[in-house]
């Protein structure tokens, strides 16, 4: 989920990414009551609401600070950062991981490898994927070699 964070002329970032797991409850009733409304369960804002077990009010109060990650990536190009082991054969498992994915890789940037580990850019048009967003990226978290994934923009 992203959050609205602090205005933009403060230090603090505008958006955070968020574990839903780390979320105040009434963030994730808001986003149900959403989703509810855009696969129809429900036809208005009171309905979903009650079907989130949360009030019209807290619906409206917080309905634009709350965006699933698949929202905010979904058609968009998205650049990752993945920190990859100094390893024959790693990138290109992370590059059929894209492939396999139906992602369209536009650009690829890699580091040379310190202490073993390289960093790797890669921007990619996920529009064209089969698998939502999220899928794609804990593929690319559970492949053998990589140490740690970013997304840097999306």
């Amino acid at each position: 989920m992203f959050l609205k964070g602090a205005s933009e002329m403060s230090k603090t970032p505008k958006y955070f990414i968020v574990e839903a797991q780390a979320l105040p409850e009434i963030y994730l009733k808001v986003a149900r009551a959403k989703q509810a409304l855009e696969l129809r369960e429900a036809t208005t804002v009171n309905e979903a609401a009650k079907l989130a077990g949360i009030s019209r009010s807290a619906f409206y109060k917080y309905k634009d600070a709350v965006r699933p990650f698949n929202d905010m990536l979904s058609g968009h190009i998205v650049t990752f950062q993945v920190m990859l082991r100094d390893e024959p054969g790693v990138l290109s498992a992370i590059l059929n991981i894209f492939a396999a994915s139906g992602a369209n890789i536009l650009t690829i940037n890699q580091s040379i490898p310190t202490d073993g580990v390289a960093a790797v850019t890669v921007g990619a048009e996920i529009s064209g994927m089969k698998d939502d967003p999220e899928t794609l990226v804990r593929a690319l978290e559970g492949q053998n070699g990589v140490v740690k994934l970013e997304i840097l923009a999306g």
